[in-house]
């Protein structure tokens, strides 16, 4: 399955945050790569190119790649409701992303592989596509064989986000996608609004 492999912290300074999770070297450095660094010094950017970086950051932010992202947004735009809204409604939606935000995983990259290696259940059933739909009920667990994995425990027991849209059972190591999510309940900072303009021209 096709994602982006490349170099993480040189795209979270890109962006000016740390759109992949915690990152050390983020911190240290936290300003645009390059020979210059800090120095250097940026005309205002065009409105294209303020559109484009902030579709790209959403990109980055979920793990999916332009085709899949066009995709989504074809399908956003026929659903009723705020256009760009319901782009990221469909992108909280994803089983990789929710599985993240259980704190299955402490990253989205590595929720999409504990997906992949079929380590989740939907319903009681191994769903292994990160990119598979979530509908509000659906019950979202770890494998029976796979609660005592070292990454999913140590995990689970340093995360402390709590969002209203999902209910947590750490005994039974699984949670309900009660609903999808309303914009202000998304804490992902993602001007959706340039996204839509960009897709529309």
């Amino acid at each position: 399955m096709a994602r982006y492999t490349g170099p993480k912290t040189k795209i979270a300074r890109k962006f000016g945050e740390a759109i992949f999770g915690d990152d050390k070297s983020f911190e240290k450095k936290n300003y645009p790569p390059g020979q210059h660094g800090n120095n250097r010094r940026r005309g205002k950017k065009s409105e294209y190119a303020v559109q484009l970086m902030e579709k790209q950051k959403a990109k980055y932010t979920y793990g999916i790649l332009e085709r899949q992202f066009r995709n989504l947004f074809a399908e956003a735009k026929r659903k009723e409701g705020v256009t760009g809204e319901v782009l990221l409604q469909l992108c909280e939606s994803r089983l990789d992303n929710v599985v993240y935000r259980m704190g299955i995983s402490p990253s989205r990259r590595g929720a999409r592989q504990l997906v992949s290696h079929r380590h989740i259940t939907v319903n009681g059933e191994v769903v292994n596509i990160p990119s598979y739909k979530l509908k509000a009920g659906d019950v979202v667990g770890v494998r029976e064989k796979s609660k005592s994995v070292e990454s999913i425990v140590d995990s689970l027991a340093a995360n402390s986000s709590v969002y209203e849209w999902i209910t947590w059972n750490s005994e039974k190591k699984e949670g309900t996608f009660v609903s999808v999510p309303q914009r202000i309940q998304i804490p992902e900072n993602i001007k959706e609004q340039l996204i839509v303009e960009l897709y529309s021209k």
